[in-house]
């Protein structure tokens, strides 16, 4: 199976002025279309202070970081290309 890589994105948000929350997103299977991973249970009083937390969390994805985060893709690399027989 060929595994790709998974597209997380880290941003901060400020939902109270003062208060600033990591947030790890995922493109869904449509790439205007993101999902909410995880957040920071806690806000941090500065902003590269979450952002380097959001950092660290993001890096947890990774099992190896040579490769970075990775996803199965289900597909099978012995089967036939579609429309085609096995031979």
């Amino acid at each position: 199976m060929t595994s790709h890589i998974r597209r997380i994105a880290v941003h901060v948000d400020e939902p109270d002025p003062g208060r600033f929350y990591w947030v790890l997103m995922e493109e869904g299977d449509d790439a205007s279309q993101w999902r909410e991973l995880e957040s920071a249970p806690e806000g941090y009083d500065m902003w590269l202070d979450a952002l380097q937390a959001g950092t660290t969390a993001l890096i947890r994805y990774a099992p190896d970081e040579r490769i970075g985060p990775r996803e199965e893709s289900g597909d099978d690399e012995d089967a036939a290309p579609v429309g085609l027989p096995l031979t």
